[in-house]
Order: structure tokens, then C-alpha cells, then sequence
């Protein structure tokens, strides 16, 4: 059954577009609009704009767009079941009780509930005779037990039933255990399960909303993997999630420490340094940098002083200046991790090193200087070209102007000759950011049409002159009666328009609401976004008589379905079709 269509209207009235948005992106008003860097995608220049007029969004970036129910599906991950529960949540409303039966949400709230009675039982191991030597790996590493209490901490024993035969006496079905990545399947014969964490102390991952999504597991022998991480599931993407932030965001300020893994966190956290985050068993990506950028305004990396340490740093650095944080950078003495250098000097001296961390600019040019020989005249100028390349990537003149002096002066060299090459560098990347750019957008437009209404591409001028009519129906719902008089829904020439049409007729016809919002069950992502295209084309095109605009997108579609309906369509390709149209507009004219 869908939803009650008063339930889904009241959900829609309390869930303000513009407010749930803003938790998430950073808007500035432009006219009636708003707009704000993506989300979805790595963007230096804001292309994500919001209609609070329309209650919609659209990318012009990425193609990304629809209402706020596509938004929290898109960005929390969820399917649009648990997204309406999300937004239902989030207004204080219940959700109706039928749709609670709904098989994938029935599914990821099993896979919830078996990794959370995972969490305790591998907690509970942790005290008992079995477990004492992953409570002896944790005490070793200094961890009190009101830390290992705090972060759920646990151990897997070893054995290929403990946790299987556990959670079967608590009612968990098989297909349940395998979807949260609890057990696997015997690859000779896949009707036997047996635990995939074994002999491991286990780490629970948490989400910023208090459930178990997944679990990191370290051996304790000299097996491999050293670390074995859930993988993706139902309730775990990894590239979604920071381990930690639900304990972070909560930290106070607008400041996370980015760590390499789950152990530097967990020492952090205990000496008091609440706010450290890190990634989940994968390398830092744009979607941890956009999600870390959430909820800080600045992000303070401490990586590793080895070379994967500081690969990873650099590489966090470019992703994380994407979204406009300010970035420092900890470089931890004698190639320390954070835990070995606490340990040893204690948390006052790690205060230390945070507050005198440098900013991303001087961590890189320091690194730079290192790769030179500066004492020679080549090495000079080959260090300052690549000098030029990091000063060119910062927006602010204040700091390029800044940093083109300290160079200078370090080097006695000309400020303005170096400045100079700044500038033609940062020419020289608009123009091909610039034309990426506009490449990607009309990739990602012709894509989005292609995935949604791929009959498109075969009947171009009907297609184009439906988006214009619908776009112009969703903006002006007043108008649906005079358009289902001038046009049925079987005249419309692609399936997916002709759909749409047809829903928003019937919804009119109902006394229902036409809005995106009623809308987002039935179709998906690209469909949404293809529509919040049509719905920002209309807008932008909108002249003073719309009723003689959609007379005239009427008049075009019944004309090339009438043309059409000579032939078969179905017995020709695409190619054929198009030049039969052309053929026949030839002849007309």
C-alpha cells in the first residue's frame, strides 16, 4: 500500500526543503534561490541549487536534483522508505504502521537489530574466560576499561559458530546474518554458514544515529588480514560513514581530528581529545572529505610519519580543500603515531602539537623543500615552479600575495616574477576547469536523460517539447485541466514523460496534490532528477502566457505522435526513425 497521502502532505509541510538542506550544505541566497557547493560530487564552484518556490533542488554539476525525500535518500543513503522515517523522525511523526511491513525496510532494520546483539555478545566474550586474551590486547595497549565499556569494544573468539549458533537461538534467520556480514557462505556448499570475525578483538561502527552498522576486526596472531572490515551492506557504506563522528559531533566546536585508523582514535578519545574521527577501513575519499565538512569548519590531520602516512595526508588535504575547510596539519617527532606519542609524553604535549600544527599551505610547502636541493640554483627553480602550482590552487589574494612574499623572501627571488607565474597558472587551470566543467555537465544531462527516458534520444523534438510541458505542469498545477483537454496522456511519444503525465492527470483528476514530493515513491533517482531539470528549465524559460506555451508544447507532440502513427514504430530503429521525422518535416515544409 503507499503511504497516506495526508501523512505524506503533512511530512512535506514540516520537512522545509531549505532547513533540512542547510544541515548539510552551506547556502547563500541568490535572488529566490539558494545555492551551495554539491554534496553528490567535488565542486569548488557552487552548482547546487535549491528552490524553496518549488521545494526541489537540482545540480548543475552532477545532475543530482528532486525533492527533500531524493535528497535524505540520496545523501544518507537510504532507500525512500527509511528516508520518509528519516524526515518522519526529524518532525517528531509516526510513521504509518502498514508500510513497516515493506520488505527491504523489514531487512535493514533485521540487519540493525543482529549487529547490534553481535556488538553485546562480542562485548560480553570480552569478560568472560574466553576472551581474556583480546582483553589482554586492549589493557596492553593502554586502554582503561571505562574506554573499552565506552566504545563497545569486543572480541571475536576462535571459532566458526560462536556467533552463527548465537544469533540463531535469538531468532535471526541465515539470509539475515549473511546481509549484515556476519557469516558467510561455505563456497562448496552454501548452505553452511560460518562466522566471518574469528580470534579478532572487535570494533563496533556506529552512525551518527546510535546503531550498529558494521564491525573492523584485528587479529591477534599473524594471520591475515591484519584488519578485516565489515563489508558493504544494507546499513554500511564505507565511503558514508567516519568512525567516531557519532561521539564527535558532540564534541562542541566546529573542529575533527582526522586520524588514520580505529586505534589512534580510540587513544585520543581517551586522553580527552574527543573530536578525532577516522576513515573505515579504505583511503580518505570526497565523500568522507564532504561528510567530515558537515560538521566541522576545520579539520586538523594526523597521519602517520611514514610514507603511506603522508601520501595519505597529502591526498586528504586536496580532497578536504575541495569543500573549503580549513586544514592544519599534526606532524608527530620521530615518526610517532598519535597513540605512541601520547603514551610517552603524555596529552599536554599533544595539546601542544595541535595548537602549533601548521596550515595545509605551509605543511606542503614544507614537504616541498624536502624533495629539493635548495642550495642549488636548479633545485630553486624547480622547487618554486612546483611552489607555484599549490599557490595557484588557493582562492584567497590576500594569502597567495602572503605566501608569494614569505617564498620570495626565503629565496631572493622576485615576488612579482613569482607571482607572475601564479597567475598564468591559475589561467591556465580556469580554462580547463571551465571547459571539464561545462564537458561534464552535458554529459551528465545527456545521461540523466538517457537513464531515465531513454526513448528520448529517438524522438528528440517530441521529448523535448514533453520536458517543457511537464516542467511547465509541475511549476503551474492550475494549468493540468486545460492540458488534459488538449492532449491525453497516450498521445505523449516517450514512456517514462507519457508516465509522469499520466500520474500528475490522475492526481488532478483526485483532488491530490501535484507536487515532486508525491512523486519520489514511484520514481528514482534519475527520474528526479531528470524532472527537477525539467521543473528549473521551465522556470528559466517561463514567458508572460503560459497557457500559449502549452498550447504550442501540445501542438508539437500530438504533430510527431500523429507522424509517428504512419508507420509502425516499433519495427523501426531508432537511426530510421529519426530520419523518417526529418523526411516528413522536410515534405511539410
Amino acid at each position: 500500500m503507499p503511504l497516506p497521502e495526508s501523512f505524506l502532505q503533512e511530512l512535506l509541510d514540516r520537512s522545509d526543503i531549505e532547513s533540512v538542506v542547510s544541515s548539510y550544505v552551506r547556502l547563500k541566497r541568490r535572488g529566490r534561490n539558494l545555492v551551495g557547493l554539491c554534496p553528490f560530487h567535488g565542486e569548488k564552484t557552487p552548482s547546487f541549487n535549491l528552490y524553496p518556490e518549488t521545494a526541489s533542488f537540482y545540480c548543475f554539476g552532477c545532475g543530482a536534483g528532486g525533492d527533500v525525500i531524493t535528497f535524505i535518500k540520496k545523501i544518507e543513503n537510504l532507500d525512500y522508505l527509511d528516508a520518509v522515517k528519516f524526515l518522519a523522525d526529524r518532525a517528531g511523526m509516526a510513521m504509518p504502521e502498514n508500510k513497516m511491513n515493506d520488505a527491504a525496510s523489514r531487512m535493514r532494520l533485521r540487519v540493525l537489530e543482529a549487529n547490534r546483539e553481535a556488538a553485546r555478545l562480542y562485548h560480553a566474550l570480552l569478560y568472560a574466560p574466553e576472551g581474556k586474551a583480546g582483553l589482554d590486547y586492549y589493557h596492553s595497549r593502554g586502554y582503561t576499561d571505562a574506554t573499552i565499556r565506552h566504545f563497545g569494544l569486543g572480541y571475536a573468539p576462535d571459532s566458526f559458530d560462536f556467533l552463527r549458533d548465537s544469533l540463531r537461538k535469538k531468532g535471526f534467520h541465515d539470509e539475515e546474518l549473511t546481509a549484515a556480514w556476519l557469516c558467510g557462505r561455505g563456497r562448496n556448499n552454501p548452505n553452511h554458514l560460518y562466522d566471518l570475525f574469528r580470534n579478532r578483538v572487535m570494533i563496533p561502527i556506529i552512525d551518527i544515529r546510535g546503531g550498529v552498522i558494521a564491525f573492523g576486526g584485528r587479529v591477534l596472531d599473524n594471520s591475515k588480514p591484519k584488519y578485516l572490515n565489515s563489508g558493504e551492506t544494507l546499513v554500511f557504506k564505507k565511503t558514508n560513514n567516519l568512525f567516531a563522528l557519532n561521539f564527535a559531533k558532540a564534541a562542541g566546536g566546529r573542529q575533527l581530528i582526522l586520524c588514520e585508523g580505529y586505534m589512534d582514535v580510540i587513544a585520543l578519545h581517551q586522553a580527552g581529545f574527543t573530536n578525532a574521527v577516522a576513515a573505515l577501513g579504505t583511503s580518505f575519499t570526497a565523500d568522507h572529505a564532504r561528510l567530515l565538512a558537515r560538521y566541522a569548519d576545520e579539520a586538523v590531520l594526523v597521519f602517520d610519519a611514514d610514507t603511506a602516512g603522508q601520501k595519505g595526508a597529502q591526498r586528504a588535504i586536496g580532497l578536504l580543500r575541495e569543500t573549503g575547510l580549513h586544514i592544519r596539519v599534526v606532524t608527530v617527532p620521530d615518526g610517532k603515531d598519535p597513540d605512541e606519542f601520547i603514551k610517552k609524553n603524555g596529552p599536554e604535549r599533544f595539546k601542544l602539537l595541535l595548537e602549533k600544527s601548521a596550515n595545509d599551505v605551509e605543511y606542503r610547502l614544507m614537504e616541498l623543500g624536502r624533495r629539493h636541493i635548495l642550495t642549488t640554483a636548479d633545485g630553486r627553480v624547480a622547487y618554486l615552479r612546483d611552489a607555484a602550482q599549490i599557490l595557484a590552487e588557493l582562492q584567497n589574494p590576500v594569502e597567495r600575495d602572503v605566501y608569494a612574499g614569505k617564498l620570495a623572501g626565503e629565496l631572493s627571488v622576485s615576488k612579482e616574477a613569482l607571482l607572475e607565474q601564479v597567475r598564468y597558472l591559475m589561467e591556465k587551470r580556469r580554462k580547463q576547469q571551465k571547459d571539464k566543467q561545462m564537458s561534464a555537465i552535458v554529459r551528465k544531462a545527456e545521461g540523466l536523460v538517457k537513464k531515465a527516458n531513454p526513448e528520448a534520444a529517438a524522438h528528440v523534438r517530441a521529448a523535448s517539447a514533453e520536458e517543457a510541458m511537464l516542467g511547465l505542469l509541475l511549476l503551474n498545477p492550475d494549468l493540468l485541466p486545460e492540458a488534459g483537454r488538449l492532449l491525453s496522456a497516450d498521445e505523449m511519444v516517450t514512456p517514462f514523460n507519457q508516465d509522469i503525465y499520466r500520474r500528475l492527470l490522475e492526481r488532478q483528476a483526485g483532488g491530490q496534490p501535484v507536487e515532486l514530493g508525491f512523486l519520489a515513491g514511484d520514481v528514482d533517482e534519475e527520474g528526479m532528477g531528470y524532472l527537477s531539470r525539467m521543473v528549473r528549465d521551465a522556470r528559466e524559460r517561463a514567458g508572460a502566457d503560459l497557457r500559449e506555451e502549452l498550447r504550442r508544447y501540445a501542438g508539437i507532440i500530438r504533430e510527431e505522435n500523429q507522424l509517428l502513427g504512419l508507420d509502425s514504430p516499433a519495427e523501426l530503429t531508432p537511426e530510421q526513425i529519426q530520419e523518417k521525422l526529418r523526411q516528413m518535416r522536410e515534405r511539410k515544409r
